[in-house]
């Protein structure tokens, strides 16, 4: 196989734009990593989410909004073809407010993002907490829940199978998944680019990096500067339980399986990935002012993982100015956005040139002068 296209990374992020283009019919060559590599795909909450995402940029809110309005035709073309079921529900997501305070916050950030984004209708609102008690009838509150935003276009799907089905989608697209593969070098060559991984070396006229926390070294080879952090994030999940939770909230969700997962912590610890006792009782802590009744569940796993974080947060989109084929693709939101990243992103880089409703995610943004 002669590569058109080599991805570099294939979680969440790398994998949604690799099945993209091999759907439509572009050799690809997908490069994952060793098991040494700090997989955020592994530790992911399996959010669909919407409600609240571009505080600081409203831009990440309309990329995530079209995202999830693709989520659902998306689900189901993958899932035909790759033979696996994503779970994917969209009837809505909590956020819950503990206190007076809180519940007025939550309303003035999301009213606030409303504004910011030019008065389209409202997807989301308030609801006091006899609203979320009608709402949620077999869940009995805490004394502390005071209320939650209620996201229209929020859903949840199981990370791990939609992994699996795009590494399926690939293969069964011709595609090319080489697993232990992780990349030491990429070079500039007439053919575009060589990238050199265990005892290969491989050309393809195009390279993307989509390598999460690993993307900051391999980008600079390719004159992009990337500036990146871990941040450490804690999840425990319980035994199974009967259906009680229908919808997903940003720290409970019940999987189909009936186990509740319990996160997700927001950690400035380095590359230290380990999971610890301290999270573990702030989040059962926090989780029993919601659910009370949470406590006489076991816990049966605990893990920890590491997000990939720009400076605000955001997602990077940028070719490089000095090697022209050579792309970098990084989000902490890839589920969210494997939909768009699949069809949107994917065209993009098959064409060589990326849209300028992205230019906002370039990382020139952080390029700010030092002072004198």
């Amino acid at each position: 196989m002669h590569p058109e296209i080599i991805v570099i990374g294939a979680g969440t992020v790398g994998a949604s734009i690799a099945y993209g283009l091999a759907r439509r019919q572009c050799r690809v060559l997908v490069l994952d990593g060793d098991d040494r590599d700090h997989r955020a795909a592994r530790a992911n909450f399996g959010l669909v989410w919407l409600q609240g995402k571009g505080q600081n940029m409203p831009a990440y809110q309309q990329l995530s909004r079209r995202s999830v309005d693709m989520w659902s035709d998306f689900a189901s073309e993958l899932t035909d073809l790759a033979g696996l079921d994503l779970q994917y529900e969209q009837n809505g997501g909590l956020a819950f407010c503990l206190g007076d305070d809180a519940f007025e916050k939550r309303r003035s950030d999301l009213q606030r993002l409303h504004n910011q984004l030019g008065g389209a209708e409202a997807d989301w609102r308030m609801l006091d907490r006899s609203e979320l008690t009608r709402l949620l009838p077999n869940v009995r509150l805490g004394p502390d829940v005071t209320g939650a935003s209620f996201g229209q276009r929020d859903g949840h799907a199981n990370p791990l199978q939609l992994l699996a089905a795009l590494h399926a989608g690939i293969l069964r697209l011709g595609g090319d998944l080489r697993r232990n593969a992780a990349v030491r070098q990429i070079a500039p060559s007439e053919a575009g680019f060589t990238v050199a991984f265990g005892n290969e070396i491989v050309s393809a006229p195009r390279v993307l990096i989509a390598a999460g926390l690993g993307s900051q070294a391999l980008a600079r080879q390719v004159g992009l500067e990337i500036p990146l952090r871990p941040q450490r994030g804690q999840i425990l999940v319980t035994e199974r339980l009967e259906p009680f939770l229908p919808l997903p909230t940003s720290g409970l969700r019940q999987t189909r399986e009936g186990t509740v997962m319990i996160g997700a912590t927001h950690e400035e610890t380095g590359f230290d990935s380990s999971a610890t006792a301290t999270a573990a009782a702030d989040l059962s802590r926090r989780t029993l002012r919601i659910v009370p009744g949470l406590a006489e569940a076991k816990l049966v796993r605990q893990w920890a993982g590491l997000r990939i974080m720009t400076p605000d947060g955001c997602p990077v989109y940028a070719q490089s100015q000095k090697h022209r084929g050579a792309f970098v693709a990084l989000c902490h939101s890839g589920v969210t956005l494997a939909a768009l990243h699949s069809t949107v992103l994917a065209d993009a880089i098959l064409a060589g040139q990326l849209p300028g409703s992205l230019d906002i995610f370039h990382q020139s943004r952080f390029d700010v002068p030092k002072a004198a």
